[in-house]
């Protein structure tokens, strides 16, 4: 079951807002799915696994659309049977609460496609 930071805004960082901290994000990342990890208290990576690499495809297209209506974009990594995905606000350098907005967001997609 998706996050309810699903069904949040992605509400763009303010002038002055710093990164989150471990502390501050520890309970956003505990409600996203297994495959999301922060990596040196930067940025958001996840992995998702399909069957092949049209689904992988169909599911990055998806993950493009929101992106663009957010106006918030995550690096993609395509490959077959496989997306890879990182995330941080590049204006204030590292996490901010959008990222496990969008992260969540994502993982809702996700689960639309089944059990791949």
């Amino acid at each position: 079951m998706p996050s309810p930071l699903a069904d949040d805004p992605v509400e763009p960082s303010e002038e002055g807002d710093e990164p989150l901290t471990d502390d501050e994000y520890a309970d956003y990342l505990a409600e996203l799915g297994e495959a999301w990890e922060v990596v040196d208290d930067h940025h958001l990576e996840a992995s998702y696994e399909f069957d092949d690499f049209a689904t992988a495809l169909a599911f990055t297209n998806d993950v493009g659309e929101l992106a663009e209506e957010e106006w918030h974009h995550p690096d993609l990594h395509l490959s077959w049977g496989e997306v890879g995905v990182e995330m941080w606000s590049h204006d204030i350098g590292g996490l901010h609460r959008s990222d496990f907005v969008m992260a969540a967001r994502m993982d809702r997609i996700y689960e639309t496609y089944g059990d791949d």
